[in-house]
């Protein structure tokens, strides 16, 4: 079972993952967006490591809501609203209780990732984030690191991709043969939980 110190774990975590790696992802930003997205998720996480310790929720549910509800005020573009929806819907569906099953993780994340879906009108093949997070969610019945490696691996199949939704994709042709930066920080994402989970 999972407690509330677990998910401020995989918060925290997150949150460092995407310090060390914001200059790569605000370099994947630049030909195909606006190159921002490092400095921007980098801003979010670390308001949201600073909310957990003002006023640390006492359940599982309630780290990933206020996570979301954080990154959705301090986070510009689109990254906000998309990864504030994928946390807020998963610690949504995961309730009250105060421990969660590792199943019980898969099946909010699996209706987290579909909000994000719903939000973006993206699906998996349009090189956004989904490409990342609908295979680790995937794979999440596996394992934790099952599931960072599929999100990984997920991420660097976006090279070859046309982008079709977000801003990349008003490049058309010139989308092709760049890593999307929003699949790489997913990618960071479920790194950071199977880290936590050992």
């Amino acid at each position: 079972m999972r407690d509330t110190d677990f998910f401020r774990r995989w918060m925290t975590a997150t949150a460092a993952a995407v310090e060390r790696e914001a200059d790569r992802l605000t370099e994947l930003d630049s030909p195909i967006g606006d190159a921002d997205h490092g400095s921007n998720l980098m801003r979010g996480f670390t308001a949201v490591r600073a909310a957990l310790e003002a006023e640390p929720p006492q359940t599982p549910g309630a780290v990933l809501q206020l996570a979301g509800r954080t990154l959705i005020s301090t986070v510009g573009g689109a990254s906000g609203p998309l990864y504030g929806t994928l946390l807020r819907r998963t610690g949504k569906e995961l309730g009250e209780a105060a421990e969660v099953s590792d199943e019980a993780v898969r099946q909010a994340l699996y209706a987290g990732v579909g909000a994000v879906a719903q939000l973006g009108g993206a699906a998996p093949g349009d090189k956004t984030m989904l490409d990342a997070l609908v295979p680790g969610v995937a794979a999440l019945g596996t394992s934790y690191r099952a599931a960072a490696d599929a999100a990984e691996n997920g991420a660097l199949a976006t090279v070859p991709m046309l982008a079709r939704k977000g801003r990349a994709s008003y490049l058309g042709e010139r989308s092709i043969g760049h890593q999307d930066p929003g699949a790489t920080s997913s990618a960071l994402l479920l790194g950071a939980l199977a880290e936590v989970a050992g």
